[in-house]
């Protein structure tokens, strides 16, 4: 509906999926798995009610369907999310607590390598866009990355956490579907295949 629909639709078909955009319910039914990439996620949160996709995806996250959500993406699929709209709708595929715009303006954006469980090989250049941190997370969520000590950010962004997974459902804070390293979608494809 929004956001780097283009570049995830690539990465996935990179890494051998055969990916579909997904604007109606029915689409949403063809579906194995669901990437719900960056954009502005209060007006993504009106779309999917304006496209009457808010409770089929509810419902879709409950029956256990894996799902990705990469800045936006995860402030969607959060449990709870701080400094948003208060007509803001959640998805609540993942039992976290996250800040929006956590590591500030557009002018504080920034790039930095760092290492995420579940991804091997050298670290992944993440891409921060305005992007949010995670602040809670829940007993059954795994934390896979934080902003690495070393990073070229605000010194209250480092150690904060930026990428996690709680069963079929992945989250990161930044934009992997940007750089050319498929290996985040990688790993979502991967999740999939072993849900279905």
């Amino acid at each position: 509906m929004q956001g780097d629909v283009r570049e995830h639709l690539a990465a996935l078909d990179a890494v051998g999926a055969d990916p579909i955009t997904v604007r109606r319910e029915s689409e949403l039914d063809r579906v194995d798995g669901l990437v719900i990439p960056g954009g502005e996620s209060t007006t993504m949160s009106r779309l999917l009610q304006v496209f009457d996709l808010l409770e089929p995806l509810r419902a879709r996250l409950r029956e256990g369907m894996p799902a990705y959500g990469s800045c936006a993406g995860m402030i969607l699929l959060a449990s709870d999310v701080l400094d948003t709209r208060p007509d803001a709708q959640q998805l609540f595929g993942l039992d976290i607590t996250v800040r929006r715009n956590a590591f500030g303006r557009q002018v504080a954006s920034f790039e930095t390598d760092l290492a995420m469980d579940g991804v091997e090989g050298a670290p992944l250049r993440a891409v921060f866009i305005r992007a949010p941190w995670v602040e809670r997370v829940g007993a059954d969520v795994t934390v896979l990355a934080t902003v690495p000590p070393d990073a070229d950010a605000d010194p209250g962004a480092l150690g904060r956490v930026v990428a996690v997974r709680q069963g079929a459902v992945l989250a990161t804070s930044f934009h992997p579907e940007v750089t050319g390293d498929h290996r985040v979608h990688e790993l979502f494809v991967k999740i999939v295949r072993e849900s279905n």
